[in-house]
This record gives C-alpha cells, structure tokens and sequence, in this order.
C-alpha cells in the first residue's frame, strides 16, 4: 500500500472513530441535559451541584458505548486499569465542564434556566475535546499492530537489489536481421 493509500487508511479509521465517539457523546450529551434539568427543577440543588451528578451519570452512561461499540476492538486485557482512568480522565473532564457552568453561575451572575443550560452545553463540549484525546490516547489503548507478513518485509530489499542490478544486454534477434 502507498504511503497515499496507507495515510487515507488511517484518515478513514480516525473519521470513523470520531463518528461513533460523536453518537455515543450526543446519547451522553442528552442523558447530561435530561439529569441536569430534573434536578434543577424537581429538587433544590444548586445549579453546579446538580450539574456534577447530571454528569456522572453521564459519564457512566458513556463507558458502556465507549467499552461496547467505540472501542470495542481495543485491547481489553486490563480492565481495572481502564476503568480507574476512564473515571480519572472523566472526572477531569467533570472539572472543566462544571469550571465553566461555575464561572458562569457565580462569577459572572449567569444564572437563568437558558443560561445555565448554555454553559452547561459550552462546558460540555470544552471538556469533550479532551475526553476524546485522553479517551483514546490512554484508556481505550490500541492493540498492537500485526507484524508484516515475511513476504512483505522483503519488498524494499528486493526493489534495492533490483535497483542495483546491470542492465542487461539484448541480443539481436536472428529471425528480425
């Protein structure tokens, strides 16, 4: 495979993993939202209080589509260690979600049911980037690729021999004189 073909390969690959992390972000994103709204609503929590639980409840939501359809074909020999850093990475991700919604909420006095939910939502998709990145990087950790075939290893030695090889002399056809 070119280096072309190769580099496209790996774009479609990371097109693809973004899409299924994007679905199982926006089934996040509403189960975020839908807490959040509940228990601002039916209960007297502070707004950032209840933006915390709204979130890791989410985020537990999130591990089960990350584990079973994101990253499915990720190595999953460690368990433990995936999980303690998927909550370390998530609740990381907690911290800047909810640092915006605070910001908002009591620094700047931004506290009408639109305004909270727009900063919740900003706050979300700051901390996604980053989940992403740590998610992929660090806790749903790629297996190994596969060791080229032998046959395929040899390709470059046989070009550079063929490289280096006389050319050969043709002998004149003795039906064409």
């Amino acid at each position: 495979m070119s280096e072309r073909g190769a580099l496209r390969a790996r774009l479609d690959l990371l097109a693809r993993e973004v899409a299924k992390f994007g679905a199982v972000g926006a089934v996040g994103l509403l189960v975020n939202i839908a807490v959040f709204n509940l228990l601002r609503h039916t209960t007297d929590l502070q707004v950032v209080r209840a933006s915390v639980l709204a979130t890791f409840v989410a985020i537990l939501c999130n591990y089960v589509g990350f584990r079973y359809w994101t990253y499915r074909d990720r190595d999953k020999t460690g368990r433990t260690r995936e999980l303690t850093l998927f909550l370390l990475f998530s609740a990381a991700g907690a911290v800047i979600e909810n640092g915006v919604l605070y910001l908002a909420t009591y620094g700047f006095d931004w506290n009408s049911p639109v305004q909270s939910n727009v900063f919740k939502i900003l706050g979300i998709g700051i901390a996604t980037l980053f989940r992403f990145w740590s998610y992929r990087t660090w806790v749903f950790k790629a297996l190994p690729a596969e060791p080229a075939p032998a046959k395929e290893a040899a390709r470059p030695a046989e070009r550079f021999l063929e490289q280096r090889r006389p050319p050969e002399t043709v002998e004149p056809d003795p039906v064409r004189n």
